[in-house]
């Protein structure tokens, strides 16, 4: 288990010069299912278009020793929050036709605090929602439905 790290600076990585790809040339992403401790709710985060709700992830970076050290950064800069890790959830291959786009490392993790400050404060909402809620606003994104599948979360 991963203890959680100290919040990191307040501005947010940008671009994709540093982004990790795999052999195919589809994208590494690493994201976390942000769970409540009692694991009733989930933290979700508005996407960058704020047309839809997601969980916190975005790209592995090549100075980033682990996907897990992505995820935790990514759930600090698009949530504001400090995370443990308490699984990995494997990878989920998300896919344009017979292309694969990106794929995915997800781990569960529970949220040790809320900040009231963040990186993306100003350009994400975040929210707790229920397992229903969830599964309902994540319909149009398969890959992030499927980790929270994956998870332990209390259905």
């Amino acid at each position: 288990m991963a203890q959680p790290a100290a919040p990191r600076a307040m501005e947010s990585r940008t671009g994709r010069v540093k982004q990790r790809y795999g052999p195919s040339g589809e994208r590494l992403v690493a994201g976390v299912v942000a769970l409540s401790e009692d694991k009733y709710y989930v933290m979700l985060v508005q996407s960058n278009s704020g047309r839809s709700w997601v969980l916190p992830k975005g790209g592995w970076e090549t100075d980033e020793a682990t996907a897990q050290e992505a995820a935790c950064r990514e759930a600090w800069e698009e949530a504001g929050i400090v995370v443990t890790v308490q699984y990995d959830l494997g990878t989920i291959v998300e896919k344009r036709g017979a292309t694969i786009k990106s794929e995915y490392h997800f781990f569960q993790a529970t949220v040790d605090r809320l900040e009231n400050e963040w990186p993306e404060m100003n350009k994400r909402t975040r929210n707790w929602m229920s397992f229903k809620q969830a599964e309902a606003v994540l319909q149009e994104r398969p890959e992030l439905l499927e980790a929270l599948n994956r998870s332990t979360m209390h259905r």
